[in-house]
């Protein structure tokens, strides 16, 4: 997996616009596959990292955070993919989100997920979507999360300029639910068009969640 940092910026669109003309991600488009319209979903795993990185992204943004705190930490990363990919349009995308929001009705996934047990951490990596936790990550926890019984869980999210919503204790719910027992660390929270400004925050965040 390529981990050139301004590669991947540079498939983000909303890394470029400033706040006034980002409007909280209002519009933000993607390539139509959750950025993978170029290239095979992330994917890499060895047999020596203590951590994971498992993530989700539509416009690129959150995939950009990912490969940094992967970087940061040696973990493997593993991208969420699902079986219909979220519309490059905007509006197209938030009229899904809502309605499988409202009926509770999941996106399924189309993924190989390995057998997590080498792990003792696991980052866990999402956009904030109306303020909760985006659909595919909620999937991927209602499918997998049996395999994150003790284990450390560590949010990290892009949003809007609203911040994290409920989507951390949407993450506890979901495992609790399971009968899951974590130890939950801080999350890191950081606006969707500036994270490849955000290293020195990252950096004192993973200062925080490893020491």
């Amino acid at each position: 997996m390529n981990f050139d940092l301004q590669a991947d910026a540079a498939k983000a669109v909303q890394l470029q616009r400033d706040d006034a003309v980002w409007q909280h991600g209002r519009g933000s488009v993607s390539d139509g596959q959750d950025t993978n319209a170029d290239g095979q979903p992330t994917c890499v795993l060895t047999d020596t990292a203590n951590a994971i990185v498992i993530y989700f992204s539509r416009s690129g943004s959150t995939e950009l955070l990912a490969h940094m705190i992967a970087m940061q930490v040696a973990a493997d990363s593993l991208e969420i993919v699902v079986q219909k990919p979220y519309s490059q349009n905007y509006q197209q995308t938030l009229n899904r989100a809502n309605y499988e929001r409202l009926n509770q009705r999941y996106p399924a996934l189309n993924m190989q997920v390995p057998n997590l047990d080498q792990y003792q951490t696991v980052y866990l990596g999402y956009p904030v979507w109306a303020m909760t936790l985006s659909h595919p990550m909620t999937a991927f926890l209602k499918s997998y999360g049996s395999q994150l019984n003790n284990k450390k869980i560590v949010p990290f999210m892009t949003q809007g300029g609203y911040g994290a919503g409920d989507s951390v204790q949407q993450i506890q719910a979901l495992l609790h639910n399971q009968g899951i027992h974590n130890e939950m660390a801080p999350s890191l929270v950081i606006d969707g068009n500036k994270v490849n400004r955000a290293s020195s925050q990252i950096r004192q965040w993973l200062n925080l969640v490893n020491r």
